[in-house]
């Protein structure tokens, strides 16, 4: 079997991260099993094919919908498309669950809607500040090295 086409990418180039594809193999497995070496590849790269494939079916039902950005209701029918509605039920809840711990970390954050006005302004207010001094601070870093290479005149 021919690996699939990624528009722009060699299979090479397209992978995931092996030592984290192992650990989530042996996490599945009980304690008592091993597996090869080339049995783990062949799974890592069944599972890069199989991401192909529902990203491919993804980008048709977006277009079919004349839609430029893939959304999770996409990826939901692709899965149905391509024979494995049985599961779409769990990966709905991984995703709701997903979104739920994004919005509890520190990086998830309230956006812009969820804000009031007067949030939304100290958060941009914040924000200007923190550019300001990054900017500030390698300005500084500029004129220090400037005139520790004797370019300060």
């Amino acid at each position: 079997m021919e690996p699939m086409d990624i528009v722009g990418k060699s299979k090479e180039d397209v992978s995931l991260p092996k030592a984290t594809m192992f650990k989530i193999i042996k996490e599945m497995l009980p304690p008592d099993v091993r597996v090869a070496r080339d049995a783990q590849d062949l799974l890592v790269e069944c599972c890069v094919e199989f991401i192909n494939l529902v990203s491919s079916e993804s980008n048709e039902v977006c277009s079919r919908e004349e839609k430029r950005t893939i959304a999770p209701e996409h990826v939901l029918k692709a899965l149905e498309v391509l024979g494995f509605g049985e599961y779409v039920e769990e990966v709905y809840a991984a995703y709701k669950q997903h979104k739920l711990d994004t919005l509890d970390s520190p990086k998830g954050g309230k956006s812009s809607l969820e804000m009031t006005e007067e949030e939304a302004l100290a958060e941009q207010q914040r924000m200007f500040a923190e550019a300001r001094a990054r900017m500030n601070n390698g300005m500084a870093l500029q004129k220090q090295s400037d005139s520790d290479h004797g370019l300060n005149s």
